[in-house]
């Protein structure tokens, strides 16, 4: 007997009934072309140190002294009061406006527009929109903004919806 899971994605994610990636990358965007240069360093040994952090089997591990020694600056909010920097997750039942909020956050933050009266650092906003394509993105986001555009909201898409 063979059983398939109903999914709403075409290509769900990896997860419990999903493969693993054979690597992963952690990349950061440096706020600063300042920072990136200061990060990019022209010592012999930069490279092999990127090229062992990019081994899946690498393991970057510090010392609970060599922590404690360390100088570290406070993250800022996105949106004080409201949403910190990292990682979320928003779920809810289906049609209940989770994309548009979202699409709401990721406008605001990219223009730098306060939100709710919560005051926004602007940056630039990189938006998954995975289940959507260009066409019906393109018209929630007129729907929602109309032509007022921002430079710095940027769209991935499921790109076989294309």
């Amino acid at each position: 007997m063979s059983i398939t899971k109903e999914t709403t994605a075409r290509n769900p994610s990896v997860g419990a009934d999903g493969g693993q990636p054979s690597k992963t990358y952690t990349l950061s965007i440096a706020e600063t072309d300042a920072e990136f240069n200061e990060n990019f360093s022209d010592s012999p040994d930069f490279f092999q140190k990127l090229q062992r952090a990019q081994d899946p089997d690498f393991l970057n591990t510090v010392s609970y002294n060599e922590l404690m020694e360390e100088s570290l600056p406070c993250r800022r909010a996105v949106i004080e009061g409201l949403l910190g920097t990292g990682v979320y997750m928003l779920v809810g039942a289906p049609k209940i406006g989770k994309s548009f909020l979202v699409a709401l956050i990721a406008y605001r933050v990219s223009t730098g527009t306060d939100l709710w009266g919560y005051r926004v650092h602007g940056g630039t906003v990189l938006y998954l929109a995975l289940e959507d394509d260009k066409k019906r993105l393109q018209e929630r986001m007129a729907r929602m903004f109309g032509v007022e555009g921002s430079d710095n909201l940027h769209f991935a898409t499921h790109g076989l919806l294309e």
